[in-house]
């Protein structure tokens, strides 16, 4: 079998029975960007990368939460997960929505059998957002214009999202039980990703590192 990764990034996909999956470091888009499975991605990336691509970078967000960065997908069993096929080679499902992932710079190739993914993707750029429905134009504009909070709302909100988290809530529970509280989606998002990224690190090194 060809292997696809030593190709070039257009020719990109992976049609191989185990991907070892990286987090690609990027300090910039790290701290700015979103999280695969938070509620930006879900109403304005989603229309970008199409569903099969959103829910794989979710399946690899969960997989380098759970092992610390760097995972070991089985490619049939991911299939399997986001209902699409991985059959046909480069052709097959699969390996199309790992190749849009590429595309859109969520992800690139890494090396014969495996590639780096984005743990926070940016924000849409001006283009991408003007290709938005209008509605959700509208929505991006009015949750990208609300006024800055004072730091007490941001404290409390971190809060909030650190308990949730600490108590099993996952990464998409927790904005969402935000949202159900009131607070403003840009304060929602930063607070669970600062959340997030503590207790990952917490996991990781222990409480004093976080």
């Amino acid at each position: 079998m060809s292997n696809p990764l030593a190709e070039s990034p257009s020719d990109s996909t992976i049609p191989q029975p185990l991907l070892h999956v990286l987090r690609w470091h990027d300090p910039l888009i790290d701290r700015l960007g979103h999280d695969p499975r938070s509620r930006y991605i879900e109403r304005f990336w989603l229309g970008v990368l199409g569903p099969s691509t959103t829910l794989l970078l979710r399946v690899f967000a969960d997989a380098h939460d759970e092992h610390r960065g760097v995972a070991h997908l089985d490619l049939g069993d991911v299939a399997v997960q986001i209902g699409v096929g991985n059959h046909g080679g480069r052709n097959s499902p699969l390996s199309r929505s790992i190749q849009r992932a590429i595309r859109f710079g969520a992800a690139r190739p890494a090396g014969a059998d495996s590639i780096e993914v984005r743990h926070r993707l940016a924000p849409l750029s001006r283009s991408q957002i003007e290709r938005l429905p209008f509605a959700l134009q509208a929505e991006h504009q009015r949750r990208h214009e609300q006024p800055v909070t004072t730091g007490t709302a941001r404290s409390r909100a971190r809060r909030l999202a650190l308990s949730l988290i600490e108590c099993g809530d996952s990464f998409a529970k927790t904005e969402r039980q935000l949202d159900q509280w009131r607070v403003p989606g840009p304060i929602a998002a930063e607070a669970v990703n600062w959340a997030w990224e503590c207790d990952r690190i917490e996991a990781e090194h222990g409480p004093e590192a976080a």
